[in-house]
């Protein structure tokens, strides 16, 4: 079975690291942002909404106070009654007391319906006579009848083009508390259009009306939901129709729906004044557009981490990738490359002696006795000869040359562009100095000489070839008395 490469390890554990660290942060920010989704989305249904239909509704109210209180106060006062009470001899009186209300007050429209004469007076004059057959005057007998003292209607202007309006419709008493009639002021629908637009710009939602029948009766100046306009059946837009069925009965509640790809909550409240139903709609994409940033900004700060981290790994594993390579290439006693490391630099060293036809020539040394010292003096003692050795043989070398352990007590050197005899000159420049150590160890001095074997690379040599030749050289030098260099040349050979 095939060995995995050192590079293969690595690059599964840079690819194992990446998948815990991203599924690490990945999990962690959307788990976090599902966790804030679901949130925001309880807060929208149960606080948010329920809290801007009820302030909606308030501010229509308010709204819709400045009319009811003109009413009141029409309904209240002496000229209208004493008028009435007079027989309503000069209607030109009641039209300029109307038109006087218009005027002063901003109202759209000002009217009076006597009770006794069914007449409908209007700022503009006398508009008609209201019948109980007549079904656009079924407004005024319902006030008639009703036990409230007004309410808040809408209903087409008929002195007005039949402009949708909204009327204050105020009953009208007598000094004795007798029912004479109803007065009130209207307030154009662009105007509460205006209004809806206002409520949407401070609360940031969609509002709109619906009356009960599934019919949108008003909508902002942009429209209601998908852009609907009034008139149009709430059945008639996507996922909505739905909630058409049960308006019929006075309700409300929360919903959600969706469309065009956005997911839409909605809080629902029937309005009594109106018989409208009020709905308050927010769009989830709105309320999300924060956690979202969040959510992506996250996502990019574990981007930026996790390439940071696998960018500090990678620094780390390739050095102490090569830390190991220098160790593997390395003996650990004399620090001198070993056979690993010196077919590395050897095949190199040949590679350039071939290519730039330069001498190259190899000396193989061997310490004489040596085992005789390790028996005499112990392992330890023989390691520091060892180190030491490498260090004076070193001393002898240029810093280009090729020097390490070979094994044991063996060591090989490559002398760069350096041709036989000189080689030969440097191989005595050692075997002389080590000849004149001394070597310390637990006070006692210890001496050995070294046995070299010497070669030049040929054209067609091999790394094999210029070590065999060594290797033959050396055994010579070691049969022939220790303490020498010999010299093996092709086909050749002398001391």
């Amino acid at each position: 079975m095939p060995l995995r490469s050192p590079l293969y390890s690595q690059r599964s554990l840079i690819i194992t690291l990446i998948a815990l660290l991203g599924c690490g942060f990945l999990a962690t920010s959307f788990l976090s942002y599902y966790a804030s989704r679901t949130s925001i989305r309880d807060n929208i249904v149960n606080t948010e909404l329920p809290l801007t239909s009820d302030t909606v509704y308030s501010e229509i109210q308010k709204d819709l106070v400045r009319p009811v209180l003109i009413s009141s106060m029409m309904s209240r006062d002496t000229f209208m009654r004493d008028w009435v009470m007079g027989g309503e001899r000069d209607p030109g009186q009641m039209t300029r007391y109307l038109n006087e209300v218009m005027t002063h007050y901003g109202a759209y429209t000002a009217f009076f319906v006597s009770n006794g004469t069914l007449t409908y007076y209007h700022a503009k004059g006398v508009l008609k006579k209201v019948s109980p057959d007549t079904p656009r005057d079924a407004w005024y007998f319902r006030v008639r009848d009703m036990a409230a003292p007004y309410e808040i209607n809408v209903d087409p202007d008929q002195a007005n083009q039949n402009n949708l309006t909204f009327f204050i419709n105020y009953k009208v008493y007598d000094y004795q508390d007798n029912f004479i009639g109803i007065a009130g002021v209207g307030l154009a629908v662009d105007t509460v259009v205006k209004l809806i637009d206002r409520y949407q710009q401070r609360y940031q939602r969609t509002v709109y009306f619906v009356d009960t029948l599934g019919r949108i009766v008003l909508t902002g100046a942009e429209g209601g939901p998908q852009g609907a306009r009034s008139g149009q059946s709430l059945s008639a837009l996507e996922n909505l129709h739905d909630l058409q069925i049960g308006l019929s009965e006075p309700h409300g509640g929360n919903y959600d729906y969706s469309a065009h790809g956005q997911r839409h909550f909605l809080n629902v409240r029937f309005i009594p004044e109106l018989n409208w139903y009020l709905f308050v709609d927010k769009r989830e994409d709105s309320a999300l557009g924060d956690i979202r940033r969040s959510l992506y900004l996250n996502l990019l700060i574990c981007l930026g981490v996790t390439l940071s981290v696998l960018a500090l790994l990678h620094r780390l594993i390739g050095r102490y990738q090569r830390k190991l390579e220098t160790q593997a290439t390395l003996d650990s006693l004399t620090g001198l490359p070993n056979r690993r490391g010196f077919d590395l630099l050897a095949a190199q060293a040949m590679h350039e002696a071939q290519r730039e036809t330069k001498p190259l020539t190899a000396l193989l040394l061997d310490l004489d006795h040596f085992k005789r010292l390790n028996d005499t003096h112990g392992h330890l003692a023989g390691d520091q000869v060892l180190s030491g050795f490498a260090r004076h043989l070193e001393s002898c070398l240029r810093q280009a040359d090729i020097v390490c352990r070979w094994g044991g007590e063996e060591f090989i050197v490559l002398l760069k562009d350096t041709d036989s005899a000189t080689a030969l000159k440097i191989a005595e420049k050692i075997r002389l100095l080590i000849e004149q150590q001394r070597y310390a160890y637990e006070g006692k001095s210890l001496q050995l000489t070294v046995s070299i074997g010497l070669t030049t690379l040929q054209a067609n040599d091999t790394l094999h070839d210029l070590l065999s030749r060594a290797d033959h050289a050396l055994y010579r030098a070691k049969q022939t008395g220790r303490n020498r260099t010999c010299v093996e040349m092709p086909h050749s050979s002398y001391e």
